[in-house]
């Protein structure tokens, strides 16, 4: 049984990110003239730091130097976190854009914008925006009904106490509390 040569790459990055407690979403190597680009996207619950990245970068090129798995000719290593324009695929990511923006692609034709409340293994909780001075909305979304999804970037997104949580309720009444004046 011969393994393609990203199936192998996957095989020798996979444990030095799943260490740091994150997955790996995608390996690709694609042609830049006389050398090749191995792209590795990783991503985790909380991010991936820029530092996180270069030492993950360190540590798979110091594995790739003892191996063949690259050939002889010269690559381009790049360690990366998936972009806000990724679709979301998989359970973790939608678990992860929870409290986000998402535009939906519905499988029955249409699209849909809503906020993402809650990600379990059947679909989706989420909240309709109200139009035209009307409240929001509830509706579960079944995976089934998704043909594609992507967080959508809000620029002006206001923060509400009740998202928060309870450990940052009392930080943003605080910050909205008249301040007294110095004398």
């Amino acid at each position: 049984m011969s393994t393609t040569q990203s199936e192998r790459l996957r095989e020798l990055v996979e444990p030095l990110v799943t260490a740091r407690d994150l997955d790996l979403e995608e390996v690709t190597v694609t042609p830049a003239g006389r050398r090749r680009v191995l792209q590795i996207v990783v991503d985790g619950d909380s991010g991936v730091s820029l530092d996180t990245c270069a030492e993950l970068s360190r540590e798979i090129s110091t594995v790739l130097d003892d191996t063949d798995a690259m050939g002889e000719n010269e690559y381009v290593l790049e360690v990366t976190s998936p972009g806000a324009d990724r679709p979301l695929t998989a359970n973790r990511h939608y678990v992860r854009a929870t409290g986000r923006l998402v535009r939906f692609q519905l499988a029955e034709g249409g699209e849909l914008v809503a906020r993402l409340l809650k990600a379990d293994d059947a679909g989706l909780d989420l909240e309709v925006p109200g139009v035209k001075g009307r409240k929001p909305t509830s509706r579960r979304l079944e995976f089934p009904e998704i043909s594609k999804a992507r967080v959508e970037i809000e620029f002006n997104r206001k923060e509400r106490t009740a998202e928060a949580g309870p450990q940052h309720a009392e930080q943003a009444e605080a910050e909205q509390a008249p301040k007294p004046k110095e004398a």
